[in-house]
C-alpha cells in the first residue's frame, strides 16, 4: 500500500469516525442537566429571558436546565466561561445584545471573541423605557430635556455596566439632545433600580422589565420608550416620536450561543427545541405579563444580526467616544 493511500484511508477513517461521534452525541443528546449562563445578577431583561425559557426547555428536552448568573466586567467573566466550556451544548450562554455586540469595540483584551461562540437562536427582544425618579420636574419628555439644558450635569443616569445598551442609548440620547447627565455604572440592572427608585439616581433608560412594574405603581415616571409602536405593558406611555423626539429607537435583544465547536446536530436539536419552547401557550402568556417580546432566529439569522449591530455598535463607540472605564 502506497503512503498515499495509506493516509487518505486514514483521513476517511477519522471523518468517518468524527461523523459517527457527531450522531451519536445528537442522539443521547441531553443526558444530563443544560446550564445556561446569565451574565447579569438576577433581575432584568437578560435573567428574565432566560428563567422564561428555562421550564419549558426542560420539559421540551426532558432534563433540568440550570440558570447560573455571573455578572461581573461587563458580561466578560460569564462570557469567558462559556467560551472556555466544552462544546458538547450542556454549558450555554444567555447573550446580552450589548455585551456581544458592544464588548469587542470597547475592550481591547477580552477572555473571549465572538468566534468562540456558535449561534443557537434568538430568544427575545425588548425595547427600551426611559424612566425618570418623582423628583425629577418634568412629566413629558420634553419637559425633560428642557430642564436637562437648564441644568447641564445635575442629574445621574444609571446603566447596566459600562458599554452596555443603557449606557451606550443614553450617551446616543445625549448627543441627540444636546444634553448632559452623569453616568453612573452598576453591575446590571438589579441593583441599578435600587438606586433609581430611591433617588440617589435619578434617570434609568433601560427596558420594561425593569421598571414596569415601577411605573405603573407611581414610583417612577415613565417619559417614552424607544420603539416604534407603544408597549403592550406600558400603554400610557408614548414612543419617542409621539414624545417629540424623531429618529431615536433603541432595542435590545438575547440570544443563545453555545462554544464554538459545539458539534451542528446538538445546535440543531437544541434550536428546534428552543423554538418549540418558544411556542408553548404558557411561555407566551408569562412573557406578557413579564413585558418581554419572544423573537426566534435559528443560527443563520441568529449571525447576520450579531454581524450587522456589530458594526453599528462600532461605529456609534467611536462616535460618542465610549470607553469601557
Amino acid at each position: 500500500m502506497t503512503t498515499t493511500r495509506r493516509k487518505l484511508l486514514a483521513w476517511a477513517g477519522a471523518l468517518a469516525t468524527g461523523l459517527s461521534c457527531s450522531l451519536a452525541a445528537a442522539q443521547t443528546f441531553p443526558a444530563k442537566p443544560i446550564t445556561i449562563v446569565v451574565p447579569n445578577p438576577p433581575g432584568g431583561l437578560v435573567d428574565g429571558s432566560a428563567r422564561l425559557l428555562g421550564d419549558p426547555l426542560s420539559r421540551v428536552l426532558g432534563q433540568p436546565v440550570v440558570i447560573d448568573n455571573r455578572g461581573g466586567a461587563s458580561g466578560n467573566v460569564a462570557y469567558g466561561n462559556v467560551a472556555r466550556a466544552a462544546p458538547d451544548g450542556y454549558t450555554l450562554l444567555a447573550s446580552y445584545s450589548a455585551y456581544h455586540v458592544g464588548n469587542p469595540s470597547l475592550f481591547p483584551k477580552m477572555p473571549w471573541s465572538q468566534k468562540d461562540l456558535a449561534p443557537v437562536a434568538l430568544i427575545t427582544a425588548a425595547t427600551n423605557a426611559i424612566a425618570v425618579h418623582p423628583s425629577v420636574p418634568a412629566n413629558n419628555l420634553q419637559e425633560f430635556i428642557a430642564y436637562l439644558k437648564k441644568n447641564p450635569g445635575r442629574l445621574s443616569y444609571a446603566s447596566q455596566g459600562n458599554g452596555s445598551l443603557s449606557h451606550v442609548g443614553t450617551e446616543m440620547f445625549k448627543m441627540q439632545t444636546g444634553t448632559s447627565m452623569v453616568h453612573i455604572p452598576y453591575r446590571g440592572s438589579g441593583p441599578a433600580i435600587q438606586d433609581v427608585l430611591s433617588g440617589q439616581v435619578q434617570v434609568f433608560m433601560t427596558t420594561p422589565p425593569s421598571v414596569m412594574g415601577h411605573i405603573q405603581a407611581g414610583k417612577l415616571k415613565g417619559l417614552a420608550v424607544t420603539s416604534k409602536a407603544r408597549h403592550p405593558g406600558l400603554p400610557q406611555v408614548p414612543t419617542t416620536t409621539e414624545a417629540g423626539l424623531k429618529g431615536f429607537e433603541l432595542e435590545a435583544w438575547v440570544a443563545i450561543f453555545a462554544p464554538a465547536g459545539t458539534p451542528p446536530d446538538v445546535v440543531n436539536r437544541l434550536t428546534t427545541a428552543i423554538k418549540q419552547s418558544l411556542e408553548q401557550p404558557e411561555t407566551r402568556t408569562r412573557a406578557t405579563t413579564a413585558g418581554i417580546e419572544l423573537r426566534y432566529l435559528p443560527p443563520s439569522e441568529l449571525a447576520a444580526l450579531v454581524d450587522r449591530e456589530t458594526a453599528f455598535w462600532a461605529k456609534t463607540i467611536q462616535t460618542a467616544k465610549i470607553t469601557a472605564e
